[in-house]
């Protein structure tokens, strides 16, 4: 009973200490607000609102017609060029889209010649002249069939639906996985700058001098940012995510933020692992990025975990954010209940036991050096 009183007393002290920390809760607020809202509402991952030109030598009621398929909110409404404009609107990333008619077009076409018409492509513009070319040449196939008297039925049908997300919105996912990077952040920030604080205030050595240990000290840190990060969390996916993003969230909110403290435990054992390398809160700050980018990159929310080559996903599978990831957008979007998602919870509890006792480790030692 004594230590569980020492832990609830140390982590009081802790709250208290933040309470009149104005920069790191200044910091919080805008992480699990602006921070969130502001990507998922104004960015979007797919083609939308794309800049095209069309440089028509043909001049034909066809090269006219191509111009007015391309409409918004995919395409922008297209501006015409002339020829000798087209390598200077590239290189300057005027327009993302050119594309040149060439003289001749519809007479070929209803010729049954097979005229070729170029699309040239900004491809710094990665997710928009990926997916955009892909549109544009659907877009355009289609109109020539029907113009030329071809076909355009299929040998078969294919029948597309789209689960849990039906129109598509990418801001739905972008916003729980800036929740996740956000958490991620905070939970190393919060306990790695709070221990470090009281090194450099000297403030841990007037501790060491009580009848407290290392676990008790450690036990501490990491309850009071589980706390609060999960309560932040929670107000933030109830305001943010539900009300001002409109996002429908159809899994188990409990089970979700029992998992977020699971992941939190991990988190906090891996900042306080930190603290015992570095002697200094900047020290602190360039150890974590090293240790924060992979983790934040390559767990699955930025890019797929399928996409990686084999090795770096048995790799990332020690990681605890690549489990977070999966078991976030398996809760909140498909309404996974435990039965479910329980290996992946008992993958992340492992993790974060072996994290919280290496770093303990560390942490007995870098007390009595």
């Amino acid at each position: 009973m004594n230590k569980l009183s020492h832990i609830f007393r140390l982590g009081i002290k802790e709250l208290i200490s933040l309470r009149y920390d104005s920069v790191l809760l200044l910091f919080m607020l805008y992480a699990f607000s602006a921070a969130i809202y502001m990507p998922a509402s104004g960015s979007s991952v797919g083609v939308h609102n794309a800049s095209v030109a069309i440089v028509d030598e043909d001049d034909s009621r066809l090269s006219r017609q191509l111009a007015e398929v391309l409409r918004p909110p995919e395409f922008q409404t297209p501006v015409m060029l002339p020829y000798a404009q087209i390598d200077e609107v590239l290189d300057s990333g005027r327009y993302t889209f050119v594309i040149n008619v060439p003289v001749n077009f519809q007479a070929d076409l209803m010729a049954g010649k097979q005229p070729e018409l170029q699309v040239n492509v900004d491809a710094t513009a990665m997710s928009q002249a990926f997916m955009g070319a892909g549109y544009m040449g659907r877009i355009f196939q289609r109109e020539l069939q029907q113009l030329s008297g071809m076909s355009s039925a299929p040998p078969i049908k294919l029948t597309t639906r789209a689960l849990f997300n039906s129109n598509m919105q990418s801001g739905w996912f972008l916003a729980i996985i800036q929740i996740i990077n956000n958490v991620t952040i905070l939970a190393i920030l919060l306990t790695g700058t709070a221990l470090l604080r009281e090194r450099e205030h000297g403030t841990l050595e007037h501790l060491l001098v009580l009848p407290l240990t290392a676990f008790e000290i450690m036990a501490a840190k990491v309850w009071t940012s589980i706390l609060v990060v999960v309560l932040c969390t929670w107000l933030s996916l109830e305001f943010i995510v539900k009300k001002a993003l409109g996002v429908p969230l159809a899994g188990s909110m409990g089970l979700y933020l029992s998992v977020t403290a699971l992941y939190l435990f991990a988190c906090t054992a891996l900042a306080v692992f930190l603290t015992t390398l570095a002697r200094s809160i900047p020290q602190f700050g360039l150890l974590a990025i090293p240790v924060l980018m992979p983790m934040l990159l390559l767990s699955g929310g930025t890019t797929p975990l399928d996409s990686m080559p084999l090795w770096l996903q048995t790799v990332m599978q020690f990681s605890p954010t690549t489990h977070f990831v999966s078991l976030s957008t398996a809760i909140l979007f498909r309404d996974a209940g435990i039965a479910l998602v329980w290996p992946e919870m008992l993958a992340l509890t492992g993790i974060g036991v072996v994290f919280f006792s290496v770093a303990l480790l560390r942490f007995r030692r870098s007390l009595t050096a």
